[in-house]
């Protein structure tokens, strides 16, 4: 049997937006998945592999690798590959550009998180952080949500300013207080180790989108944050005990793990009370997503062969 070789342009040019979100509400409707995940750390360099099996749809292992003073070099700080296997014989099927999956399951994933639980009139989405996810993040909430107006705030100014000078239309903060207290959607795409976002900003009716932590030590919202919001995420078994933004409040006592009210396996759960209340999707990007992603997007390179 072949192995086909998916790479970023090829796949690319065979995705969409709401499509890709369709594949993982689908993917939603099939069993839980086992996932398993691997965490190596040298220093600030990390390697994560993160494994999913889903009957009826495949297993995928993703291996990923985080070096981020690859920056100083010119380097990408994030490199690597998803293997996706047959759910039938275990047969490899497809390797899959890392950043093509990345890409589209982290943003994908969050709008998904958006449609369910932001307001149905929100326009002002700000995005903190200026990297590709950032980048990734307008295209999605752009599809999404077609009147957006979007603003980006980044620590480094320079960063915000070229993704506006690529987007015609995309404003840049100063304050992050002021663009936070005025957004209907705040979607955090940084490497923070400690939170950028403060409870005491947010507004009756906003929805917060943390993508970026993605280790037990890293946090981008306090924990006022996540005690004035309504919690949920992609999936429990992901993120509850394993990344900071949930773990580490959880671990000192500041909330219990009850204190997230439901997944993406969970959508009647998964919904906005009404207009005046604050949501929060933690955004944990687990293995089961990339599986997900990856088999859709094996089919729809092949579609368009």
């Amino acid at each position: 049997m072949s192995v086909d070789v998916v790479s970023f342009e090829e796949g690319e040019a065979a995705l969409d937006w709401m499509g890709v979100v369709r594949a993982i509400e689908a993917g939603h409707r099939l069993a839980r998945p086992r996932m398993a995940d691997m965490l190596l750390r040298r220093g600030a360099d990390t390697l994560l592999n993160r494994t999913a099996w889903i009957d009826g749809l495949g297993l995928a292992a993703k291996v990923c690798t985080i070096f981020p003073a690859n920056a100083a070099q010119g380097k990408p700080t994030i490199g690597g590959a998803v293997n996706l296997m047959s759910d039938a014989d275990g047969a490899l099927e497809a390797v899959i550009d890392f950043h093509l999956v990345t890409k589209w399951k982290t943003a994908a994933d969050s709008l998904l998180g958006a449609l369910r639980l932001a307001r149905r009139d929100a326009r002002e989405v700000l995005v903190v952080g200026a990297g590709t996810v950032a980048r990734s993040l307008i295209e999605a909430y752009g599809a999404g949500f077609p009147e957006a107006r979007f603003t980006v705030w980044n620590r480094s100014r320079a960063g915000a300013e070229r993704i506006a000078a690529a987007r015609p239309g995309v404003a840049v903060a100063d304050d992050l207080e002021a663009a936070v207290r005025a957004a209907d959607i705040v979607a955090c795409a940084t490497m923070s180790i400690t939170p950028l976002i403060r409870g005491e900003w947010l507004r009756p009716g906003q929805h917060l989108d943390l993508i970026g932590a993605y280790r037990p030590d890293m946090r981008e919202a306090d924990d006022a944050a996540i005690l004035r919001a309504r919690v949920f995420c992609d999936a429990r078994e992901s993120v509850v005990g394993h990344i900071g933004e949930i773990a580490d409040p959880v671990a000192r006592g500041v909330i219990g793990p009850g204190h997230v009210i439901a997944d993406h396996y969970e959508p009647a759960a998964m919904a906005r009370r009404g207009d005046g209340e604050i949501t929060l999707f933690k955004n944990g990007g687990g293995a089961h997503l990339d599986l997900m992603v990856s088999r859709h997007i094996l089919e729809a390179w092949r579609a368009r062969r």
